[in-house]
């Protein structure tokens, strides 16, 4: 993990140089301190979601110091030990985003279509960008692969499709982003995950304060997702990292840091090195609705044994009959059209836990394999 360094205030009266975190955070906060930033204006926005993220920065937004966002400043006090009072000042600074709240909404599951997704993603220019962002870091790349066993494709792939190379990695105000899903996630999503957001909104002060960066600084995705991996705050105190182990972790401008840091984060999540992904699958169109409903219901997680699927009357291909661990019957639908199937393997569920998608870890998959065979060419 990153070592602390010194790093400037961006706006030193927004940043607590006081009050210690708790024996539980403060390895968390020596870790984080330093990372990531030492530019806040952040090209783009999230995968092509364009134009000014505040478009609305009227006062009647703003949370201020309502009562929400005391409670709100209450509750990271105890996940945090910083203390209530400059927390609640940080949150009374953010402002309520409609934007943000209707991006975070996803699709209606028939409106699923993996074929254009996957075009969105493997597209020539796309593809072109892979290549030479691999040409100019495969020194670092290889290095990757050797440390964290991690294939080169895949972090290829991760950083293609979330940032187009760090082309894109967001124009939001982070501080708003989280606030607002913190405080006001629309009721119209399919469940609530408000948790979730006001823990990264935490994780996101505990960061701040220990690398010197005022809050209402930063930019990154809708979601609060930052730099060129698009790591939530959680996952920079978790597994932002860089080769040498000394300094600062920049995950914005530093190629190296970035690629070190999706290594990291992918083989502590269980990638194993030297096992494929995923597997081609042709199921029959006359296959039994109960049986089809059987080995869908793990969704992602592996669940089945080759010589189960076998024994299921699925036509597997000589590779997966040698395969020795569980697989997941993955589907893909295609809107109106047939869905598309692969077999998962637990590589293929340690990229879901980046972004717990099938569509998103298929296109990563294909995008890095494709980027290496346009590049060997």
């Amino acid at each position: 993990m990153p070592r602390p360094v010194s790093t400037p205030a961006v706006n030193a009266p927004a940043v607590l140089q006081e009050g210690p975190p708790s024996p539980a955070r403060r390895s968390a906060l020596r870790a984080a301190a330093g990372t990531l930033l030492s530019g806040m204006a952040l090209p783009g926005a999230l995968l092509a979601v364009g134009g000014s993220s505040r478009a609305d920065d009227s006062p009647a937004l703003r949370y201020g110091r309502s009562e929400k966002a005391l409670r709100l400043a209450m509750r990271l006090a105890r996940q945090t030990a910083l203390p209530v009072a400059w927390l609640h000042e940080q949150i009374s600074r953010a402002y309520f985003q409609p934007q943000v709240a209707r991006l975070i909404i996803p699709g209606r599951p028939e409106q699923k279509n993996w074929r254009a997704y996957r075009e969105r993603f493997l597209d020539a220019s796309r593809i072109a960008a892979g290549v030479r962002f691999l040409r100019a870091n495969q020194p670092w790349l290889q290095e990757g692969e050797q440390r964290f066993g991690v294939p080169a494709q895949v972090v290829l792939g991760i950083l293609g499709v979330e940032t187009l190379y760090g082309r894109s990695m967001g124009d939001f105000p982070v501080l708003d982003s989280l606030s607002t899903l913190a405080l006001d996630f629309p009721a119209a999503a399919p469940k609530d995950r408000s948790d979730y957001f006001a823990s990264q909104l935490g994780d996101y002060f505990i960061w701040c304060n220990g690398a010197g960066i005022d809050p209402a600084s930063v930019r990154g995705s809708y979601a609060g997702a930052i730099g060129m991996p698009q790591f939530m705050p959680g996952n920079i105190l978790r597994w932002a990292t860089r080769f040498d182990g000394e300094g600062s972790v920049d995950l914005v401008h530093s190629a190296p840091d970035a690629i070190a840091s999706v290594g990291h984060f992918l083989s502590g999540h269980g990638w194993v090195a030297g096992m494929p992904a995923w597997f081609p699958l042709q199921l029959p169109a006359s296959i039994d609705p109960g049986l089809l409903q059987h080995l869908l219901a793990p969704d992602i997680v592996p669940s089945f044994s080759a010589a189960q699927l076998r024994a299921a009357g699925l036509s597997l291909l000589p590779q997966v009959l040698d395969y020795p661990g569980k697989l997941a019957v993955v589907q893909l639908p295609n809107a109106g059209q047939a869905p598309d199937y692969v077999l998962g393997t637990d590589n293929f569920f340690a990229v879901t836990r980046y972004n717990h998608s099938a569509f998103y870890a298929l296109s990563v998959l294909e995008l890095g394999h494709r980027v290496e065979l346009e590049a060997a060419a």
